[in-house]
């Protein structure tokens, strides 16, 4: 597996593949990798002759009081993982290349932003946004795979692409869990055993608001109640939020029908948020 830290490196690596007529996928990541990184790999694997994986803690996407700082981070293991897995370039910036003196130009996507992870961290999908955009040039991909544990980032990319005329197809894959439920995240080294209870209360309740649903109730109100107590019930919880969108607008709904998305946000310990979310109309 070939390492690139420089974006003209990469550009160049790139237009050769581009040249020879190999395609090439990209996964966007911020490392600390775990299974769920690794089954984007492998699907990406089967969309292209070469597979691209970044690895860039993107600063531009993290608020003032946010865990930028410490973010895991292990390059040597995630760089091991990423050949393991028949990976051809590892792409991993420095910030200063990416955000070089002067740097001044955002991209932002209104609309989606307004509620959910948009309305609770101020800019972040203005970081996200614009990082991507600088990968997909950097990396002149013909594809990227994102997961869809970060639905509202997924659905931004989508409208970014499709607003700005991008050349490029994006490839959602669907949320890993492990074992015993719990969506598959970097930010799961934060949790201590103590808090694993907790931490599953995000997908009960996702599992909790299906079999409502299922028996008739409909009215957004009553499930999210039903949620709302069910994850409150866990010591250490302070939930962000927990919504029923419609999956295309991302905007609330008052009832279920087969759009409607519940997505969570939640707080264990005041430290580590996780998110979670599914759709409602949807068997366990």
């Amino acid at each position: 597996m070939k390492i690139i830290h420089s974006p003209a490196e990469m550009t160049a690596w790139a237009k050769g593949e581009a040249a020879s007529g190999r395609r090439i996928c990209l996964v966007p990541t911020m490392g600390c990798f775990h299974a769920g990184h690794l089954s984007l790999m492998r699907l990406a694997r089967g969309r292209a002759e070469r597979v691209v994986v970044s690895l860039f803690v993107n600063p531009t996407q993290f608020g003032p009081r946010e865990d930028f700082a410490a973010y895991p981070r292990d390059f040597a293991r995630d760089s091991r993982l990423a050949a393991e897995q028949g990976v051809d370039l590892l792409f991993a910036p420095e910030a200063a290349q990416m955000y070089p003196a002067g740097f001044q130009t955002v991209i932002r996507v209104s609309g989606l932003t307004r509620y959910l992870c948009g309305a609770s961290r101020p800019g972040h999908f203005d970081g996200v946004a614009t990082v991507v955009h600088k990968l997909f040039a950097i990396t002149r991909a013909d594809s990227a795979v994102f997961g869809e544990k970060d639905f509202q980032q997924l659905a931004v990319i989508r409208r970014m692409v499709a607003d700005l005329n991008l050349d490029i197809e994006i490839i959602g894959h669907p949320i890993v869990r492990e074992e015993d439920g719990l969506a598959m995240s970097s930010r799961n080294i934060y949790l201590l055993p103590a808090d694993r209870a907790a931490a599953l209360s995000l997908s009960q309740a996702i599992r909790l608001a299906r079999r409502a649903a299922a028996a008739g109730e409909r009215t957004v109100a009553v499930l999210a109640g039903l949620v709302r107590a069910h994850i409150e019930s866990f010591a250490g919880t302070e939930i962000d939020y927990a919504a029923f969108v419609d999956a295309a607008s991302l905007e609330p709904v008052e009832k279920v029908d087969a759009r409607t998305l519940l997505a969570l946000a939640v707080k264990i310990r005041e430290k580590v948020r996780l998110i979670d979310n599914g759709f409602v109309l949807k068997a366990d």
